[in-house]
């Protein structure tokens, strides 16, 4: 399986079947006083996955192949690759009163169980959140703070899932400038192999850690 990384929080897996994760499109007024080049979404797609209804995560119309479309809600569902949980979160740390709403997904595809955080923006999670997650191989993780958990926090949810690889997103880069670079997250991560690639895609088979010291994979922003 191919785990292909279009920057903020938008990813494109490509195994079995095809699953796109929060693109962007226009993201308009965001960018009018925000750095973001990030080159636009593209892609085909047999389901995709919406976390939050924000303008950096819900360009639903950027995916082709006409998917399937679980949409910021939360519930259990069937998917072209079975079943998806959509977990119930808040944007912030304060109940979602001031950033709405965020789902968090977890599915299996190809045999390994992934977990993507949307904006996750709880000071930690809830006993009753960590029970629905399940176990994870794959985690896709925020990690740059302002609208979401920082490095710090970041760090201890990856210890409290034990995946096998976690995959930072969320975080500044040379394309984005209004959150915090991933320096925190990774300094926290004590006993993982830390990987910086030169690619914003990679074969998640070679990203493969243990519980014990997963693979912390630093895709490159694509250009």
């Amino acid at each position: 399986m191919k785990i292909r990384w279009f920057g903020q929080s938008a990813f494109l897996l490509t195994g079995e079947t095809r699953v796109a994760i929060d693109p962007f499109g226009d993201v308009g007024a965001l960018a009018s006083h925000r750095r973001w080049d990030y080159p636009p979404v593209s892609g085909d797609a047999d389901l995709l996955l919406i976390t939050h209804e924000h303008v950096d995560h819900n360009a639903a119309d950027a995916i082709g192949g006409d998917p399937v479309l679980i949409r910021s809600t939360a519930g259990t569902f069937d998917s072209p690759v079975g079943e998806v949980r959509a977990i119930a979160s808040e944007h912030d740390d304060a109940a979602g009163t001031r950033r709405g709403p965020n789902a968090i997904m977890a599915f299996t595809l190809d045999g390994l169980r992934l977990c993507h955080f949307g904006d996750f923006g709880q000071a930690a999670l809830r006993p009753e959140q960590r029970a629905a997650i399940g176990a994870v191989d794959v985690l896709m993780l925020p990690v740059g703070g302002g609208a979401t958990i920082g490095g710090e926090a970041a760090a201890a949810i990856a210890r409290e899932l034990a995946p096998r690889t976690v995959i930072p997103m969320h975080y500044r880069t040379e394309a984005l400038d209004f959150l915090e670079p991933p320096d925190e997250f990774l300094a926290a991560c004590d006993g993982a192999d830390i990987r910086t690639l030169d690619a914003p895609e990679a074969e998640l088979v070679d990203l493969l850690g243990t519980a014990e010291r997963p693979v912390v994979a630093r895709l490159t922003p694509p250009a």
